[in-house]
């Protein structure tokens, strides 16, 4: 694997960025959010809504009617279908989990294949701290071995998935490189780099263009900015050539400060990526830059 001593935009098109919606998170609720989707229905109408904003990627995490997270296959089935029915853009689901044990968080890729599905790239605590109430509003330790990530990568080339390399931190992109030697991964490859998860690397444009300069010539890069900093690291993801994650998954609020609706997120998007002379790009556009097969 070779390593840029520049941030390099190879991987990406310097005149499109692809733009992702992260539609409903597992942790986020109606409580903290009340435009947060829960049904399949639900899910599928805010992906048409944020294809018709500009998203080209919908990045989902199954529900219950009330909100709880689900891994059940017929769930992610009907999400799927229901989307299908709606819009062409292109459906990355979620295989993240705290507490659910690997098997379940990837039979569900095996049965439906979405076009993507996330890979989480190594271990960290995962955390949320209140400094108004002077408390940990949760606290968890993200567990992903290399043994477990080798199940997932195995799995998804079986059902022809593309794995959305998820770093939480520099060590997670350099994680790569074992997988990459023992035919495990091989490119093009897809990174997500997730900046502002307490346990994970802070949310600064220095720690992003850090994180960039350690990725593999050629490789397909999008930001993933957590709260209010999704702005300023989207902006400076969007002039360096990278792609964005935008949505309620990841960031409630405008930045204004009112709070939105996922198309809303993704129209605020899609206007920074023109603001900086790109376009956003369509479904077809994004499979084509990130290679995909199917």
């Amino acid at each position: 694997m070779t390593i840029t001593d520049q941030p390099s935009t190879k991987g990406n098109d310097p005149e499109t960025a692809i733009i992702s919606a992260a539609l409903t998170g597992a942790l986020t609720t109606r409580d903290q959010c009340t435009a947060i989707p829960y049904t399949p229905e639900e899910i599928a109408e805010d992906a048409a809504a944020a294809r018709e904003a500009g998203a080209a990627i919908a990045h989902i995490h199954a529900r219950t009617e009330n909100g709880s997270p689900t891994y059940d296959t017929d769930v992610y089935q009907e999400i799927h279908d229901e989307i299908r029915d709606r819009t062409d853009i292109l459906i990355n689901f979620s295989t993240g989990a705290l507490h659910a044990p690997p098997e379940d968080r990837i039979e569900y890729v095996r049965a439906v294949q979405p076009d993507i599905a996330a890979l989480n790239m190594g271990s960290m605590n995962y955390a949320k701290y209140s400094e108004s109430r002077e408390e940990f509003v949760f606290d968890m330790v993200f567990e992903n071995s290399f043994g477990e990530i080798r199940q997932f990568v195995t799995a998804m080339e079986k059902a022809g998935v593309r794995p959305e390399l998820e770093c939480f931190d520099t060590g997670h992109v350099g994680n790569v490189r074992p997988l990459l030697q023992n035919g495990n991964l091989s490119h093009p490859l897809q990174f997500s780099l997730i900046l502002g998860v307490l346990g994970g690397i802070p949310a600064t444009i220095e720690n992003l263009t850090h994180q960039v300069r350690q990725l593999p010539e050629n490789a397909n890069w999008q930001v993933i900015g957590i709260s209010r900093d999704q702005w300023a690291l989207a902006a400076g993801a969007l002039a360096m050539g990278g792609n964005v994650r935008v949505g309620l998954e990841d960031n409630f609020y405008l930045p204004s400060g009112e709070m939105a609706t996922n198309a809303e997120l993704v129209e605020q998007a899609a206007q920074l990526t023109r603001n900086v002379g790109r376009k956003p790009a369509t479904p077809e556009e994004a499979h084509e830059i990130m290679g995909l097969d199917r």
